[in-house]
């Protein structure tokens, strides 16, 4: 298969970071693609005289498509003074590397698609397509009026210092330009399932230029009847922007206009770090980030990254790779919106070649459509009348299932309560679970709330009523007519039987978000998410993961070792303080491993206080061993409650062995006065005089729950290890 070449121009400032951050990608696309590099941008006017040397054009000219870092560009007098000085006062112009690419390649389209990506706001699906030759941008920039167009160039203000003191720019627009230009603009729609192509300019102040653009707007959109066509004024198109980007599909404007726009539709993303563009036209095309050059941030490894990653999905899809741009796309996205690694400008703290590095591994591990938020309704949960064991619940089964739960959230019966947080998420996160509010009763508001959302109506299925009749029947309980409204869903809903309850769930697709509406009851919504909620295939391979049960030593402490020894591993580290346990997670890309003998050291660290590499506490892994243990100890210095778990934890009739054992001061004594201070010995030994001892904190009565574990430590090193006279 021939090979594409692809010409990399870093160029000037941050644009020289981010390409270094983002090429390894190619590495992982594993395509016929070769890369080439060239020089282009300021530093080549400063040297050579040219922001774009011959050698440049020639490289080009043999490339399938250039991929541009970016480009510092100065004004008149800044780019004089950048000369070599023997370059100086020669009337060397600069022209600006990107207008020249364009121009010269006859690049006639710039392209900058925006999708919602997060945030509290509808998703969106757009995109700005600009004029890139003609226009503003066409090079017609005077400073003086000749004297032959005196008579044409005619303003009040002009004589008031004569018309050398005068600047004046031509926008130019011809047939030709305006054609093509509408022509990829509805192209671009129907090829994207986009259904509305907007013409965004000023007919009500430029009306000759304004009339001549929209005859020819029109023409071309007779021939796309599918489509919805219109012109708006710029400045209404850039309001609407801001406030409802969702109603926009393709918005087509002249170089000017379409710059400004195209900017703001930035904006509206999240900002110039993730917008990227395409400029096509001819054989040739090139594409780049919209963000600048930002030479004071050079070299610090604060720039991001995303824009380039993007730009270079906009390249691959130009180049026949649609499926491998869609991937990086979807990559790009899940970093974000999964907080893997934020730049600066996202609120975090990750370096370029940090935020680059988690792309490519979502890349390549492919993390999409695993993200899930679990949203639960109720006034009565918000007071603290009932206890929310859903969220636990559901959060425990959907990570069980292979996904990650990435938000939690608890909101009131109102309906506005509910409608806007479905909206803040959907769209967000790969899958919504909602449950509660579908009873019959007027607080239960959750199918109205998602139907507005989703702008469906309710209908009413007759399958649903029937099983509601028959289940009430059956308990003797009255039908109501107000029962009906259980049998209503959103019309485009899949109904989730419910054979365990009253009411039916339902799903179904809002802005791309998978949603999940259950019933309150936790018996019923465990039910049909355990059954609804589909199981990743192959989910645990996408990462490598380590756990570690420690007890008996602090949070600090145990994180404070762990950064330290895993430093050198591309991980993610997880802790959870649960007394006398600290429990440690180490998520690994998939195919990465911590070495044996980094393992040898965790080990060695903590010793018999490394009760589980599995995250297991002691009396978990001794319950599920059923060993059958008698326990004595001195009925002063136990209580009843530690006897009590012992004994149902080892509940075995086949007793193995006895195990005796005594605390210092005795528990009785720590607890009714009160001795918080200091710490307790605990002595236990079996009939083998396999023996150990521990002191610990005094902490008040929780140290039943660390004898309790202990305990259970000592047995397991019994059975595992039968260690001999253990004394520490």
């Amino acid at each position: 298969m021939e090979k594409k070449k692809v010409l990399v121009l870093p160029g000037d400032g941050i644009g020289v970071d981010v390409c270094n951050a983002a090429l390894p990608i190619f590495d992982v696309l594993a395509l016929p693609i070769e890369l080439s590099f060239g020089d282009i941008g300021w530093s080549c006017w400063e040297n050579e005289g040219t922001p774009i040397p011959v050698r440049t054009w020639d490289q080009i000219s043999k490339s399938d498509a250039v991929l541009l870092g970016a480009i510092t560009s100065k004004g008149k007098d800044e780019a004089e003074k950048a000369l070599p000085k023997e370059l100086q006062n020669k009337n060397w112009q600069y022209v600006s590397p990107v207008i020249q690419l364009r121009q010269q390649l006859g690049l006639f389209a710039n392209i900058r698609p925006a999708h919602y990506i997060n945030g509290d706001r509808e998703p969106f699906d757009l995109c700005v397509i600009r004029e890139n030759t003609e226009g503003l941008y066409a090079g017609f920039d005077f400073k003086g009026i000749p004297e032959n167009l005196d008579n044409f160039l005619t303003h009040p203000n002009i004589g008031v210092y004569g018309p050398k003191e005068v600047a004046w720019s031509v926008r130019l627009q011809t047939k030709h330009g305006l054609s093509r230009l509408f022509k990829k603009a509805f192209i671009y729609a129907e090829d994207h399932g986009l259904k509305r192509v907007t013409f965004a300019d000023k007919p009500n102040v430029m009306r000759e230029s304004g009339k001549f653009a929209k005859d020819i707007f029109f023409d071309i959109a007779s021939n796309y009847p599918d489509i919805t066509a219109d012109i708006h004024n710029v400045d209404a198109v850039a309001l609407w922007l801001v406030k409802k980007p969702h109603e926009f599909g393709v918005i087509v404007a002249e170089n000017m206009f379409g710059d400004i726009l195209s900017d703001l539709v930035a904006g509206v993303m999240g900002g110039l770090g993730v917008a990227p563009s395409a400029n096509i036209g001819s054989d040739i095309a090139y594409f780049e980030p919209v963000h600048g050059s930002a030479p004071k941030m050079a070299g610090k490894g604060k720039a991001n990254p995303c824009a380039l990653f993007m730009s270079i999905a906009l390249m691959l899809d130009y180049l026949g790779y649609p499926d491998h741009a869609s991937r990086l796309e979807v990559a790009v996205k899940h970093v974000i919106k999964s907080r893997v690694a934020l730049s600066y400008d996202f609120g975090g703290d990750a370096t370029t070649v940090e935020v680059a590095k988690a792309i490519i591994d979502a890349y390549r591990n492919q993390t999409e459509g695993r993200t899930v938020a679990i949203l639960t309704i109720g006034d009565e949960l918000l007071s603290g009348k009932s206890i929310n064991t859903n969220l636990s619940d559901l959060s425990q089964i959907a990570e069980h299932k292979g996904y990650s739960v990435v938000r939690q959230i608890v909101c009131s019966d109102s309906v506005g309560d509910i409608e806007q947080t479905i909206s803040k998420l959907a769209g967000d996160v790969d899958y919504l679970v909602l449950s509660g509010g579908l009873g019959p009763t007027s607080d239960d508001r959750t199918r109205f709330a998602v139907a507005e959302v989703a702008k469906e109506s309710l209908v009413f299925n007759d399958c649903s009523w029937r099983h509601i009749e028959s289940r009430l029947t059956n308990f003797n309980v009255a039908v109501d007519e107000s029962n009906r409204v259980q049998a209503m869903f959103p019309e485009t809903a899949a109904i989730l039987s419910n054979p365990i309850g009253t009411a039916n769930g339902f799903s179904l697709n809002i802005y791309g978000t998978k949603v999940l509406v259950l019933p309150g009851p936790p018996a019923e919504a465990k039910y049909l998410l355990d059954k609804y909620l589909a199981e990743i295939v192959n989910a645990s391979n996408s990462t490598n993961s380590y756990k570690w049960s420690i007890m008996g030593v602090s949070e600090g402490e145990v994180g404070t070792f762990f950064e330290t020894t895993l430093k050198k591993y591309d991980l993610k580290l997880h802790y959870l303080w649960k007394y006398p346990y600290v429990q440690v997670e180490a998520i690994l890309p998939k195919g990465h491993t911590v070495a044996d003998s980094t393992l040898r050291t965790i080990r060695k660290e903590f010793g018999k206080l490394l009760i589980s590499e599995s995250g297991e506490k002691a009396s978990e892994i001794v319950s599920r061993q059923n060993l059958g243990i008698n326990w004595e100890s001195n009925s002063e210095s136990i209580s009843k409650n530690i006897s009590k778990e012992l004994s149902a934890i080892t509940s075995n009739k086949n007793i193995n062995t006895t195990i005796h054992f005594e605390i210092y001061p005795s528990l009785s004594e720590l607890l009714n006065n009160k001795i918080f201070t200091g710490d307790c010995w605990l002595v236990c030994h079996d009939d083998n005089g396999n023996k150990d001892s521990i002191s610990f904190p005094c902490r008040g009565s929780e140290i039943q729950v660390f004898i309790k574990e202990y305990l259970c430590n000592f047995v397991l090193r019994l059975s595992e290890s039968n260690i001999k006279d253990a004394v520490c």
